[in-house]
């Protein structure tokens, strides 16, 4: 961030007295430009024992099916951001039961939350983000035509937890700053 959105003048990259990181500083008004990890919220939707995927319409990853997810906006809840995203992507209404697995993915300084729902009336779509949704069956599920590691592994989750019927809350790491294969 070469100019500060604060007042427009020009910033200087230095680590700001008490942190421990360089940080774009305002050299007129002394704003501090932070730039922290971003918050992706989402849903594994179930209804009658199948699972709510989205095929995008937008890139990244284009074409690919993926869980309704997408950036939490200010002034709402994690829960409230999942509900929005599925509402806007898979024109579905959910509740939402439960935390179910949590990601960070350092490499590209997201965090992706994702919840555990169902259909509230059984109905869904396709948004203006989302070629086609559809239930999968655990069997139907297009393993190679997922688009992110993080719809992979909260799929595998649910199919190695229903069995059990116990959710536990799944916390991992995917990828870092050194590998690319997040």
């Amino acid at each position: 961030m070469s100019f500060c959105t604060a007042c427009g003048q020009k910033t200087q990259e230095q680590i700001p007295l008490g942190d421990h990181q360089l940080r774009a500083v305002c050299n007129h008004c002394g704003t501090v430009h932070y730039v922290n990890p971003k918050v992706i919220c989402g849903a594994l939707v179930l209804h009658q024992n199948k699972v709510l995927l989205c095929r995008r319409a937008i890139e990244p990853r284009y074409g690919l099916w993926t869980l309704p997810a997408g950036y939490m906006e200010l002034f709402e809840t994690m829960e409230q951001g999942a509900a929005r995203e599925t509402q806007e992507e898979a024109e579905a209404e959910v509740a939402i039961e439960q935390l179910y697995c949590m990601y960070n993915i350092p490499r590209i300084g997201q965090i992706y939350v994702l919840f555990k729902a169902h259909l509230a009336d059984g109905k869904f779509g396709a948004g203006p983000e989302t070629i086609e949704s559809r239930l999968f069956s655990e069997e139907e599920i297009p393993w190679d035509q997922l688009a992110f590691p993080s719809v992979e592994r909260t799929l595998r989750h649910y199919f190695a937890d229903r069995p059990h019927n116990n959710f536990p809350m799944h916390l991992e790491t995917i990828g870092t700053r050194l590998d690319h294969t997040g």
